[in-house]
């Protein structure tokens, strides 16, 4: 995995770039050292030299038993407890696998991301002829989406296959001692996996949260961990070129500058629910103090037809990072025509990669001439070492450009506003009488 800073070079001056690299190293060594804000939620720096092989084992083999007698797993959770692992599925996944009649691994399916009433119903429906067993992801078991659909989907597991089987058939991943979910965990014998207290739910794709529907799907957490134990060592603090510190410096820069939204541009369409949980990771780490870059995100080519004519001439307040994939899991070439009436002969032979890979080099020359800095991340291959080096490499980027801000990017006060007025106006036991006030 590289880095390239070149087409910035217009707007961020080298000079200004090695006066950073002192900080970004200080605080990436803050991050290493436990000391900066937030410091009691650092579990994830460590986490991927640290995690157990026995854990891994367990996953794997509690994945494959379930998997026996499934056709589908519902992941209930919101937040990182879902975003992570529906990116690293989506990347991993054949685009049309939802479509495929493959058995060979259970099809893997969300609930607890929303409050959608048509959601449940028609949830319920696809799932009344399967056979499907259930993973609640949730620290405290309150949350009030995840809650909300774990009690509807529980009691029809239950019902249909009677309170045993059900049992068997329940994973929780939660905290690891304390919670309503912990408590009904071990009340009803489910299986459990630990989040640890240090580290919060959107740097938690690669702990039990990610990694066990992951693994369900049947591809290999090993060596999603491989890839991320990589950049762990890539992105040390003692290391220098360090590409985690380099992207943190640029961005940083920009914002300075009045680049305050950054888009996380893809060329393939398996890495679009890729940019929502970076977008989780850095609008809930930076979004604080009236600070912050705004994250938001395109899938290029597609978007050039929507949103392209925006960032090629709208507001100068914004930069792209261009999330590339260097080769390709499958090759097909544009065959001949004789008519030749679409005009494409000229490509004849060559592949759609190459024509791709064109338009991204087009399309970023474009947008930097139109006065939009562009930053290129590469992968060599869309993989899961790679995808694990990708992971460590954003999560570790981002505690250093939170730093940077001099924001704590571990925790998540403004989340907790509209829990608040939800509760008031839904009357929960604790918030009487302060519905009317709140209308008003």
């Amino acid at each position: 995995m590289k880095i390239n800073i070149d087409f910035t070079s217009k707007f961020v001056k080298k000079e200004e770039v090695e006066k950073l690299r002192e900080k970004a190293n200080s605080e990436n060594t803050k991050l290493h050292n436990k000391q900066g804000k937030g410091n009691d939620f650092l579990g994830w720096v460590d986490l991927p030299v640290n995690i157990e092989q026995n854990l891994l084992e367990d996953i794997q083999k509690t994945a494959i038993e379930i998997a026996k007698d499934i056709d589908v797993m519902v992941v209930i959770g919101i937040g990182g407890s879902y975003l992570g692992a529906k990116a690293v599925l989506e990347a991993l996944s054949d685009n049309f696998a939802c479509l495929r009649n493959d058995k060979k691994f259970p099809k893997i399916i969300f609930a607890g991301q929303n409050l959608s009433q048509d959601y449940y119903y028609e949830l319920r429906e696809f799932l009344e002829d399967k056979k499907y067993a259930i993973t609640v992801i949730s620290k405290s078991g309150t949350t009030t989406e995840p809650a909300v659909a774990f009690r509807i989907l529980k009691k029809d597991l239950e019902d249909k296959y009677g309170l045993e089987i059900a049992r068997k058939r329940i994973i929780a991943i939660t905290d690891k001692s304390r919670g309503a979910l912990k408590k009904l965990a071990d009340n009803n014998g489910y299986k459990c996996y630990e989040i640890a207290d240090d580290i919060g739910g959107r740097y938690s794709v690669l702990s039990p949260v990610g990694l066990f529907p992951v693994a369900v799907a049947g591809f290999d957490i090993k060596k999603l961990i491989e890839g991320a134990k990589n950049m762990y060592h890539r992105t040390d603090a003692t290391k220098k070129n360090n590409i985690a510190e380099e992207y943190a410096i640029i961005r940083n820069l920009l914002y300075n500058k009045g680049f305050t939204t950054e888009i996380l541009v893809n060329y393939n369409p398996k890495l679009s629910f890729f940019a929502e949980w970076w977008k989780q990771l850095y609008g809930e780490s930076e979004g604080k103090e009236q600070k912050g870059i705004f994250p938001a995100s395109v899938n290029f080519t597609t978007d050039l037809h929507s949103m392209g004519q925006y960032i090629q001439d709208g507001k100068r307040n914004l930069f792209e990072t261009v999330l590339s994939v260097a080769e390709p899991n499958h090759w097909l070439t544009l065959p001949a025509n004789e008519d030749d009436l679409d005009g494409l002969n000229y490509l004849e032979g060559k592949s759609i990669e190459y024509i791709n890979k064109n338009a991204e080099l087009g399309t970023t020359i474009a947008h930097i001439s139109g006065g939009v800095p562009n930053l290129k991340i590469e992968i060599p291959k869309l993989d899961e070492f790679h995808l694990g080096e990708l992971i460590y490499f954003f999560e570790k980027a981002c505690g250093i450009s939170g730093y940077l801000l001099d924001v704590n990017p571990f925790d998540q006060p403004g989340v907790e506003d509209y829990k608040r007025n939800m509760f008031i106006l839904l009357e929960k036991p604790g918030f009487e009488g302060l519905k009317e006030k709140l209308l008003s």
